[in-house]
């Protein structure tokens, strides 16, 4: 028997890519396809990793707990003082989404215009949670204003 592994993303690897350690692979998996529309590159089963990428280009990894790569206890909400943007071309469709699977919204959506150097960019975004409690901000690039 031939194992499906996959293959390498098809925009080729990201300069950084988070990996997310979880308690249950198929529960976060189903969660990054479902709610969020990622869609698997690759995966290697025997050590319950899978590596995903959007449409749009955004690459995450999930790895289910071994404790190999834990450098503390890790306690529930996972991911403390970190969330992960991913730049969409529209947020409507995941917002249509997530209605539909009835997952929690934890913020917005809301449009922002945040100043950096002498102009403000803005986005729509809105914030949900996954299983594991990571935060996963999903945006949608407004362009640029001058101040």
């Amino acid at each position: 028997m031939t194992i499906d592994y996959g293959h390498p993303p098809k925009g080729g690897f990201a300069k950084l890519v988070s990996e997310l350690l979880v308690e249950d692979l198929g529960e976060s998996l189903d969660f990054w396809r479902e709610a969020l529309g990622f869609e698997i590159a690759y995966q290697r089963h025997e050590e319950k990793f899978v590596y995903l990428e959007n449409p749009d280009g955004a690459q995450i990894m999930l790895c289910e707990r071994s404790g190999i790569w834990e450098s503390a206890p890790m306690e529930r909400p996972y991911g403390r003082g970190v969330m992960f943007q991913i730049y969409l071309s529209s947020i409507d469709p995941i917002i249509s989404r997530l209605q539909g699977l009835r997952v929690p919204i934890y913020a917005g959506p809301r449009e922002v215009w945040r100043r950096y150097g002498d102009r403000e960019g803005g986005k729509r975004e809105v914030i949900v949670q996954d299983p594991n409690g990571y935060l996963v901000m999903l945006a949608e690039d407004l362009g640029e204003r001058p101040l």
